[in-house]
């Protein structure tokens, strides 16, 4: 397990002040609820009147025993700080409410400001224990997916929301947990994401002369077979932005209708045209001097 610097601390640390704000101002302020260890501890509220913040710390206590026996000191002590930066900041900002007439849209919120403060804890390789060691564990004897268990976890905590505060509430929450999580993949992957497109063409040199002409972007020719035929020929890949894909599509419809086109996601985009400052020869920083000049 790597040692983190002050700053990663930190990032973990405004991590879980961020999701407390998210918890208390949007989720528990309009009484809906959350999954995991959290949503325990939330449901307890509700049901005794229980500190979030200290329910969610001491159902932690067990399995960052069973942790530190199974992982390690440094486990433990990376889990750690999410799992106290949770569970005091869930105290301190208990004054927050932000209540919202219209539930869905409190959802809407709920599950972004946790999105954001979930995706900094994990990107900088923190957690918040609970379900997470939970699914470690389980992976460690067992050889089940962190997914599946994790997963598990929710659905079993969003059955007690029903059983305990009613299925309205808890497809609401559904809807926090489904956009918490989205936000939680765009933090972590980061705003330099693209497209990947894979052409088959016969006319595969023009394709290419084109995009590198209209797009200045990139493309990498590989050598393939057909799996009917036994005919080798080359495959055109290129990663573009977003924006991109339709100029693509276009410029392999032009060129040739019948190409053979699949188009995937491509998550966190790094080198040139994307996150590297491209040298003086490339064809994007000529334009730029040109038009700069």
């Amino acid at each position: 397990m790597l040692y983190r610097s002050p700053v990663q601390w930190l990032m973990i640390l405004a991590g879980s002040l961020i999701y407390s704000i998210g918890l208390n101002g949007f989720l528990i302020t309009n009484h809906l609820a959350e999954g995991g260890f959290v949503g325990i501890s939330v449901l307890l509220l509700y049901l005794f009147h229980l500190p979030v913040g200290a329910t969610f710390f001491i159902l932690n206590i067990p399995l960052l025993f069973i942790a530190w026996r199974m992982f390690g000191r440094q486990f433990v002590l990376n889990t750690g700080v999410g799992v106290i930066g949770v569970s005091v900041f869930s105290e301190l900002t208990k004054f927050i409410h932000i209540p919202t007439e219209d539930r869905l849209l409190a959802a809407l919120y709920a599950g972004v400001v946790t999105g954001i403060g979930l995706g900094l804890i994990f990107r900088t390789g923190g957690t918040t224990g609970g379900a997470d060691i939970i699914a470690r564990i389980l992976r460690h004897y067992r050889g089940v997916g962190m997914g599946r268990t994790l997963f598990s976890i929710d659905l079993i905590v969003i059955l007690m929301v029903i059983v305990v505060i009613g299925k309205q509430v808890a497809m609401y929450s559904l809807v926090a947990l489904f956009v918490s999580s989205r936000v939680i993949d765009f933090v972590i992957e980061g705003a330099q994401s693209g497209k990947a497109l894979t052409i088959i063409s016969e006319n595969h040199s023009a394709i290419v002369a084109a995009i590198h002409e209209q797009l200045e972007r990139g493309t990498t020719l590989l050598q393939a077979m057909g799996g009917y035929t036994g005919q080798s020929r080359q495959v055109v890949y290129c990663v573009v932005a977003r924006e991109e894909v339709v100029r693509v599509q276009r410029i392999v419809h032009e060129v040739d209708p019948k190409a053979f086109v699949t188009v995937s996601n491509v998550h966190e985009v790094l080198g040139e045209g994307f996150t590297y400052d491209v040298t003086v020869n490339s064809p994007l920083k000529r334009r730029f001097l040109k038009n700069k000049n």
